[in-house]
């Protein structure tokens, strides 16, 4: 049986299928579906995606969190923090999770306090207030070093 967006129809006289395609699926394959997807990825420019309904916000940092999963299992996770994604209905804090050594996402309502690695201070309460300062704090200080460069 052939693969692909085609309608089979059997001719009653010689019993044979006959193919005709359906005008309303197009064939694609999956190289297809790769080169479009990146391409338009590509084709996105920031100022595109800063003003989509997510707000990117760059933070740098090692923090251990305590987190509750949706199931309410809670774990410790160890982040190499490198963006704080704020969307409609949720933030989540992006990172290098150092259990598994991949890129990992965390919903910032979930986590139930920070351990802020480099200082050693904790957050217990506001904890998406104080990632969202933070956030500020370190774009202030990213502008003004690029500032005294230029």
């Amino acid at each position: 049986m052939p693969r692909g967006p085609f309608l089979i129809q059997r001719t009653r006289r010689f019993g044979l299928e006959k193919q005709t395609a359906n005008t309303h699926i197009k064939a694609m394959s999956d190289k297809d579906n790769f080169s479009l997807a990146a391409a338009a990825e590509g084709a996105r420019s920031e100022a595109e995606r800063s003003t989509s309904a997510w707000r990117i916000l760059p933070i740098e940092g090692a923090y251990e969190l305590f987190y509750c999963d949706e199931f309410g299992n809670t774990s410790r996770r160890r982040l190499f923090a490198r963006e704080l994604k704020v969307g409609p209905g949720k933030t989540l804090l992006g990172g290098i999770d150092q259990t598994t050594d991949a890129y990992r996402g965390f919903r910032a309502d979930r986590i139930e306090y920070l351990v802020d690695r480099e200082t050693g201070e904790i957050i217990r309460r506001n904890v998406l207030d104080w990632l969202l300062e933070r956030a500020a704090r370190q774009e202030k200080a990213r502008r003004a070093e690029a500032k005294r460069a230029a």
